[in-house]
């Protein structure tokens, strides 16, 4: 009997005007006008990050239809990764051109959950532009990636307001992915890709000849 075939579902794609026109192309500063550059993207079931030029976050929650802004302070540089988390709060990780790393806890509506927006900082390691961040499902532990191939592992406590950060691998070319899962992490370099088993601290490479 021939199984009968599921219904086709049409879906249209189109630009999403309403998230766009919340985002200023050009900012004023002193006498001079920047242009404004959209730089990294992450989406959930939640929300939509969206990095620009200018060091600012836009942060749109599809619920509410609502844009928030958040920014480092001080020096105004291009962010080139976002990395949104939803487990028991809603994190968001940024990285930037310079190496600059934070993690922000986002307030919820929901009862029991976070009601204070608060800031975590990588501070220090990195010195060159972040390419990759991968978060563990608890959001307790955050792994980022620069270009000149070091890794960094944060450990973050929540509660205590507290994150500890210590580099855990150095590759000899830039990093351009991270993916983490059940005490291994996946890194893959311009030159080839890698298991770090964080416990054992053990290095397996994936195949044997080199990217070309």
């Amino acid at each position: 009997m021939a199984s009968v075939a599921s219904p086709v579902i049409f879906k249209e794609f189109c630009p999403l005007y309403y998230l766009l026109n919340a985002i200023p192309t050009k900012i004023q500063k002193g006498f001079r006008s920047i242009v404004v550059y959209l730089t990294a993207l992450d989406t959930n079931g939640d929300y939509i990050a969206v990095g620009s030029s200018i060091g600012m976050l836009y942060l749109y929650c599809r619920h509410l239809n609502q844009m928030k802004k958040y920014n480092f302070e001080g020096k105004c540089e291009s962010i080139t990764f976002v990395k949104l988390l939803s487990c028991f709060d809603d994190l968001v990780a940024v990285g930037t051109a310079s190496g600059r790393v934070a993690v922000f806890q986002l307030v919820s509506s929901l009862p029991g959950r976070n009601k204070q927006l608060r800031r975590f900082d990588v501070a220090g390691i990195h010195k060159s532009s972040i390419t990759a961040l991968a978060w563990s499902p608890n959001g307790m532990k955050l792994f980022s990636g620069d270009d000149k191939g070091k890794i960094v592992y944060s450990a973050l406590d929540l509660d205590q307001g507290i994150c500890n950060s210590s580099l855990v691998l150095e590759e000899p070319s830039s990093i351009v992915q991270l993916d983490y899962n059940q005490k291994v992490l996946l890194v893959s370099t311009l030159q080839r890709t890698v298991l770090f088993y964080t416990e054992e601290k053990s290095v397996k490479q994936v195949g044997t000849q080199p990217r070309k």
